[in-house]
Parts: structure tokens; sequence; C-alpha cells
């Protein structure tokens, strides 16, 4: 294990992932999200199916319509409309930092859901990180963009898609898993397209917009996934939140956003708790005792 290349790793891919949420947000201003999500969906499928058949895997694996493979794909459906969507009609840094609760998410499903056990230190910090995020999206309060419901559910739907990865059988690699989630997002933006009316002449910046979130969002996959094989999980974890870092330069530079107070403020919340969950689950883990 090579933890130091394996967080160098993680912070790339992070920063990939943010270029690739500008490139999403800049050509939302002139096409529509049904449109952006056939194009990224058609991208990656056809750049992970191309490394698929490379590596001589199938790509037709008989999982493809059982259960967990299903329940996967169907919840990066939710995700990734929500999150997309978030960025086309909200700030990107009010996107990006309530997409940081997807740790907090993914441990409270686990304990809803799969009967984990979560003590109350670990469940004060949930509570604690969804503080941040309702200061983030403001309910009540005058600047209040009820779109930023969409980054909500967004999280949700990547936080279950993370809970249902593992129940896929070890025999369905990553390429065959990654290349399915990419060509589901295919029909969810066609059905979008035609329900907003069609798709909307595309200029060369657009193309190149559409290039750059396809080509930036596949090697951050790809960085991120030898990350995950170079290092201790529980070591590179807390680079994940990286990400926001990233997403508020971004924010700032390219779209001249400049959050406030109580965003930052939540931001950090969200962060603080997320991290704090992570070392706890770290020390469990080492001590193999319950809380």
């Amino acid at each position: 294990m090579n933890n130091l290349r394996g967080a160098l790793l993680m912070i790339v891919s992070m920063g990939g992932f943010a270029l690739e949420d500008m490139f999403i947000k800049k050509v939302s201003e002139s096409l529509p999200v049904g449109q952006i999500l056939l194009s990224v969906g058609l991208g990656g499928t056809i750049a992970f199916a191309a490394a698929t058949f490379f590596q001589r895997q199938s790509l037709f694996p008989p999982e493809i319509l059982q259960g967990p493979l299903l329940l996967r794909n169907t919840c990066e459906i939710v995700g990734t409309f929500g999150f997309v969507t978030a960025l086309a009609l909200t700030t990107i840094s009010s996107a990006s930092a309530i997409l940081q609760t997807v740790p907090l998410l993914v441990t409270l499903g686990a304990a809803l859901f799969l009967g984990e056990t979560v003590g109350w230190r670990r469940w004060s910090a949930i509570m604690v990180g969804f503080v941040g995020m309702l200061m983030v999206i403001r309910p009540g309060a005058d600047s209040f963009d009820p779109n930023s419901f969409f980054a909500v559910l967004g999280a949700v739907g990547l936080a279950a898609r993370d809970l249902a990865t593992p129940r896929i059988p070890p025999r369905v690699t990553a390429l065959q898993v990654s290349t399915w989630g990419f060509f589901m997002v295919v029909p969810l933006g066609a059905g979008l397209l035609i329900l907003s009316g069609g798709a909307r002449p595309m200029e060369a910046v657009d193309a190149a917009r559409l290039a750059g979130a396809v080509i930036s969002g596949v090697c951050s996959y790809f960085m991120l996934t030898l990350s995950m094989r170079t290092a201790s999980l529980s070591a590179i974890a807390p680079f994940r939140y990286t990400r926001l870092l990233f997403a508020l330069v971004i924010a700032a530079i390219v779209f001249g956003e400049r959050p406030g107070l109580l965003t930052l403020s939540g931001a950090a919340l969200i962060i603080g708790s997320g991290l704090y969950t992570l070392a706890r689950e770290r020390a469990l883990f080492s001590s193999a005792r319950p809380e």
C-alpha cells in the first residue's frame, strides 16, 4: 500500500470531477439538461465499453437484470439527474456543498436499512451534517432557492448507489458496472429531451464543453479507482472532500460566485461531521469493539 500516492491520486481525481461539474454548468447555459445527460451518458458508455472490450470482458454479464445491479443503476439515474439538474439551476458552490453529505447519508442508510450498529457519536455527527446542509439550503430565508432540493435528491441517489454497489457479485467487474451505469443515463436523457421539446442546435463551444465533461469525468473515475487500489480506504477517504475546495475555487474564478458566510459555515459543518464519522469508523474498525 502506498498511501501518499493514493492520496495524491484521490486529490487529482476530485479536481477532475470539479472540472466535470464546471463543464456541465457552463454547457447548461445553452443546452437543456436532457441533452447534456444524453451526451455525457453516450460518451461515458462508449469510453467504458471500449475499455471493457479491450480487457476481453463481456459487455453483457448475466447479472445485468439481477436485483443488485438494477438497484445500483436505478440509484445512479436518480443521483445523476438530481445533481446535474442542481448544477444547471443553482450555484456550483451550494450544489457541491450539499453533495458532500453523501458519506453521512451512506452511514445513515447502513443503519436504517442494513442493520449496521451506529452509536450516539456518529448519530450526532450525522445530525450536525444535516444542520450544515440546512444552512446551505436556507429554507424560509429570502435567498432560499427550491432548486437546491435537486442537489439533495442527487446526494440521496448517489448514497443509495454506494450502498447497493457492494451487493453486486464480485464477478461483475468495475468496468462492466461503470459501462452500464453510464448507459442507464442515456434513456433518462432521451426521455427528458422529449419532455423538454427536443434538442437545441449545438455550437462548437457546446460540443467542446461536453467533450471536456466526458473526458474529465472518465479520467477522474479511472484515477479514483486507481487510488482505491493503491492505498487503504481509511487513509484516502478524507481527501474526497477536496472536491468542494476545487468547486469553490472554480465557482469564484469561472462563475463569479461569492458564497456567503452561512453557506461556508454550513459546508464546514458538513465536512467536519463527515471527517469525524470517518475517523470514528476507522477507530471502531481498528478496535473491533461495538460503540
